[in-house]
């Protein structure tokens, strides 16, 4: 064969080494996009539409939160203009990358709190050692730290109905009366266990936490409960999808696991940040345009309803570059490009608490992962959540010590 013939050395990750395309885990679970909405699957075009003043929050439930009886102020999720800017600026202290350091000993102990469970139990589920570490990290920032009884993860688990599309204009399929019985049930025990006695705790001494402030501010136990549920939903239960997929990744290249535990923490968090930008937790972002709008040198009426699909989106070559689908940590991007592409969404409704689910996740994995005799018992099985529009891992077994299963 002549120097003509030969084929181009495929380009390898600096990081890495590695050549060949990154396996996505979740991405084959994502369900066909619905109907109703318009899809976006360009990077620069989904990033346009989360940028924009004129495009609204939607889908994740939106239109049944904001009619919650009894409820007099909107979870600041679903917010709008001047009092989403005001609720977010002053609720921005508890989620900046100073304060979440702050926070850093109490997740270490917590930690290792948590790997010594696993350690004396000798095999446990990685998903439920997450979900106990995401409620309680978030339930210190939250204020949800007086509950009258142990197992508030499992409460606020039991609440979040995973087949409910929450794709904007679906009609919410009515549920048995069994079943609205029982989430009634669920969301009255979160509300009287957990929520209920944090609000009286702050009520005679407030603390720095939101809870504290929601009262400042007027809010009613209602109001309180509903935040809760949504802090929940679109912070707890996401941050726990996460460190399992990364763990999961993590676990199945030792090589990137070596580079991760022993590199520093900027090569970590880049790490994690690439990791996500593969595996989006919520896998589709809707925005509706509340009034026409321009974007991108296009009219859109007024009421068009967009699904952002944030995994596509992702691994678009012309921003995330040559081979936008292999996991290459500290790739060169362009200027103003976020490491983790839009998997923290962007614009106005930016996820607050990205510094804060990085951290976790490093803290808690670094410390699981330098045990070498840290194995996969079975792997996790992977679902799709309609309601946070997401993969769900489960079932995700590890053994700490002894011979591999």
């Amino acid at each position: 064969m002549t120097a003509h013939d030969a084929q181009p050395e495929p380009a390898r990750c600096p990081f890495t080494g590695q050549a060949a395309p990154t396996e996505t885990i979740t991405r084959r679970h994502v369900p066909p996009q619905g109907d109703l909405a318009q899809p976006v699957e360009t990077y620069a075009r989904a990033r346009d539409l989360l940028k924009s003043e004129q495009a609204q929050q939607a889908g994740f439930l939106a239109d049944m939160v904001s009619r919650v009886p009894g409820s007099q102020h909107p979870p600041v999720l679903y917010l709008e203009g001047e009092e989403h800017t005001e609720m977010r600026r002053a609720t921005a202290k508890y989620f900046t990358p100073t304060q979440v350091n702050t926070y850093q000993p109490d997740i270490a102990r917590l930690a290792d709190e948590l790997i010594g469970k696993l350690a004396r139990r000798g095999e446990a589920k990685l998903d439920d050692l997450s979900l106990e570490l995401a409620v309680r990290v978030a339930a210190g920032v939250v204020g949800l730290t007086n509950s009258r009884l142990p197992g508030m993860d499992r409460r606020i688990e039991r609440f979040i109905p995973s087949g409910v599309d929450a794709e904007p204009g679906v009609k919410l399929e009515g549920a048995s009366p069994l079943e609205n019985a029982r989430q009634a049930a669920n969301m009255a025990l979160f509300y009287a266990l957990d929520v209920k006695p944090a609000i009286e705790a702050r009520r005679k001494a407030p603390q720095d936490d939101l809870i504290s402030y929601l009262l400042s501010r007027g809010y009613n136990d209602q109001d309180i409960l509903t935040e809760c549920v949504t802090y929940g939903t679109a912070g707890m239960i996401t941050t726990r999808e996460f460190i399992s997929v990364a763990a999961w990744h993590l676990l199945k290249n030792p090589e990137l696991r070596a580079a991760y535990v022993h590199g520093t923490e900027k090569e970590r968090h880049a790490v994690l940040h690439e990791i996500l930008r593969l595996e989006p937790v919520v896998g589709t972002l809707y925005r509706r345009a509340a009034q026409e709008m321009t974007v991108g040198g296009e009219v859109i009426p007024q009421g068009s309803v967009f699904a952002l699909d944030i995994g596509q989106a992702n691994l678009d070559p012309a921003v995330m570059g040559e081979g936008a689908e292999q996991l290459c940590p500290m790739r060169e991007l362009p200027r103003g490009v976020q490491a983790q592409g839009l998997s923290f969404g962007d614009g106005h409704h930016r996820c607050p608490g990205a510094f804060l689910a990085i951290k976790e996740t490093d803290v808690f994995l670094r410390r699981l992962l330098i045990w070498n005799d840290l194995h996969v018992v079975s792997e996790p099985r992977v679902t799709y959540n309609e309601v946070i529009k997401g993969y769900e891992l489960r079932g995700f077994r590890v053994r700490l010590g002894g011979a591999r299963a």
